[in-house]
């Protein structure tokens, strides 16, 4: 597991590409029958990535836990954007197909996944946030989940928004998280873009197409960045930060937040014509 630790706005303002990159862009997240996690000290959520193809991955607890086994004192989101797949959780079975949710609250001891067909592998994105109370296991297909229309074609934003964990839909300590998918003609997320100091954020992209990728801006509204995100990578956003995205052509993302609070709509605008 990598760990990563936080940075100021000030001296993010002052880093290069590469600074950039390393700090906040998670590369090779889904590998072949790997379970790969990394640790940000914002808010301490681990972004976790497990790809089964032919063998089945276990998930284990790691020693910056200090824990016995590593949802002893955490919970986890678990959202599929591969083939069929499944996770086993102390010993039940939940099938997972493409953008099915899956949430294990604090205290579930063995948890697993594997592909359903080799040819066609289930890809689980990983999110995991400390918690102080139990909250029972739920699986939510996409279809489950609360959605909603927003932007438009007129402003190159059109997309649907899948809550699944949150106040009104999964239940859970302090995990907040959910998807979007632009329609075809649709590249930008999140704008006009916000920020929410009391918790932080990470973005997942998937269905980016190989020949394709997303301009992710980040940074304070008056001294943004951006990083350029291919397919099945993450972001890292501070609290502080901005979190948007353009892309080359139409794509998904998962989002998630943990933190302060637990409120889905807790946003401070970053009006377009104050940013810089």
């Amino acid at each position: 597991m990598e760990v990563r630790f936080q940075q100021s706005p000030k001296e993010t303002s002052q880093m290069n590409t590469q600074e950039l990159r390393t700090n906040f862009l998670v590369e090779n997240l889904m590998q072949d029958d790997k379970l790969n996690l990394v640790y940000s000290h914002y808010d301490r959520v681990i972004i976790g990535g497990a790809k089964p193809v032919n063998q089945v991955l276990k998930l284990e607890t790691h020693a910056e836990l200090k824990a016995d086994y590593f949802l002893e004192r955490r919970e986890l989101g678990i959202i599929n954007v591969g083939g069929a797949g499944k996770v086993v959780a102390d010993g039940v079975t939940y099938e997972l197909n493409k953008l099915d949710c899956l949430y294990l609250g604090k205290g579930t001891k063995a948890v697993s996944f594997a592909t359903t067909n080799a040819n066609d592998a289930a890809i689980f994105y990983l999110l995991s946030a400390p918690a102080h109370a139990n909250y029972p296991t739920v699986k939510y297909t996409k279809e489950q989940a609360q959605g909603g229309d927003m932007g438009s074609q007129a402003t190159a934003n059109k997309r649907t928004i899948y809550r699944y964990i949150h106040a009104d839909g999964i239940q859970s300590c302090q995990l907040v998280m959910g998807l979007t998918i632009l329609e075809d003609g649709s590249v930008w997320n999140t704008m006009p873009s916000h920020t929410h100091t009391r918790r932080m954020e990470a973005y997942y992209y998937f269905d980016v197409k190989p020949d394709q990728r997303v301009f992710h801006f980040m940074g304070q509204p008056t001294e943004t960045r951006h990083l350029l995100v291919a397919n099945n990578e993450a972001i890292i956003s501070p609290p502080w930060s901005i979190h948007s995205g353009c892309g080359t052509a139409a794509y998904g993302f998962i989002w998630g937040m943990a933190g302060e609070n637990y409120t889905y709509s807790d946003m401070d605008p970053a009006p377009l014509a104050d940013m810089r």
